[in-house]
């Protein structure tokens, strides 16, 4: 099976989110699923973007005005009072010290850190008919488009907690590749342990990305090969595999199996896939059997597969998808 993960993931994260008393009330939004249970996979790397500018705890309400697209963070009783420029620049300062970063965790709805869904107003006080990205999240987006980004009220989800864990490890995993030297040989193991959680996401995606490894190149060749590859792999594990993607991984799994497992074996293991794309029961369950066979009748295709244990299995991220 895959090495387990021996070293927690740094991950950047809204700084009231962990406890700290840094919101405008000073008060604070501590998050336990952020905090214990990522926690236990993420070395959380807390920023509070409005304190760090210099706002202060307590503070002033600041609201975002003006253009939904590209709108102005202000003071919520004084619009003369603008720190749009400023949080743009921390983004920056943040984005510059901070490469080693594999993901963020954002809180929602705020003028600074909110992803999306965050409210704008015109400068009467009304809220606008559309609604923005706080300024810092924005431009921390802009300069790491594939970092992947969440807000903690989303990761409540089962199935989008589980999708942001997978995409901030492959992320960690191609950090990890850069570090140790791109060659084509690695580019091309790195592809073939992600071929399987690829194909849940994205069938399409998985054949055009198999298709651009096909000659990889060399020297600058083969860094813009890998560029584009990690460009569209990030791309495509952005949305959340569907059960109709993990069945058809599952089935692809099971045809390893066709000729070591016997017909009553074959037939449970069918009937699992089969509950499990009914809504019957979580994919957890196909997928352990699936382990207990692979420990049986070991196979190296298999047991490099990131997708059969692509997180740790204490975190249960399976259970409820």
């Amino acid at each position: 099976m895959r090495t387990a993960i021996t070293a927690r993931i740094p991950v950047g994260i809204s700084q009231c989110l962990v406890g700290d008393p840094v919101r405008f009330n000073a008060g604070h939004k501590h998050s336990r699923l952020c905090t214990e249970q990522l926690g236990a996979l993420f070395d959380l790397r807390p920023v509070c973007p409005e304190v760090a500018i210099g706002l202060g705890t307590p503070r002033k309400v600041i609201r975002l005005i003006d253009d939904p697209q590209a709108p102005r963070a202000v003071s919520s009783d004084n619009l003369d009072q603008d720190h749009t420029q400023a949080l743009s620049d921390y983004a920056d300062a943040v984005s510059d010290r901070s490469d080693e970063l594999c993901g963020f965790i954002l809180m929602q709805k705020s003028p600074s850190c909110g992803m999306e869904r965050v409210k704008v107003y015109n400068r009467q006080g009304q809220p606008a008919p559309a609604t923005g990205s706080g300024v810092f999240a924005a431009r921390l987006m802009q300069r790491h488009p594939l970092l992947p980004v969440e807000e903690e009220g989303r990761l409540h989800d089962p199935v989008l907690r589980e999708n942001f864990v997978n995409r901030v490890i492959v992320y960690a995993d191609w950090q990890a590749l850069k570090r140790n030297g791109l060659s084509a040989s690695r580019l091309l193991a790195f592809h073939a342990r992600h071929k399987y959680l690829l194909m849940a996401h994205q069938s399409p995606r998985y054949r055009t990305l198999g298709q651009l490894l096909a000659n990889p190149g060399k020297g600058e060749a083969l860094a813009r090969t890998a560029e584009q590859y990690f460009s569209e792999l990030m791309q495509a594990l952005r949305q959340p595999a569907s059960r109709r993607g993990h069945s058809n991984v599952l089935q692809h799994v099971a045809g390893h199996f066709k000729r070591v497992l016997a017909a009553p074996e074959k037939a449970e293991l069918q009937q699992l896939i089969a509950r499990y794309r009914e809504g019957v029961v979580p994919l957890v369950v196909p997928i352990t059997l699936l382990q207990h066979h692979l420990l049986r009748h070991p196979d190296p295709y298999l047991q490099q597969q990131a997708y059969l244990q692509p997180h740790p299995p204490e975190l249960s991220l399976r259970n409820a998808i």
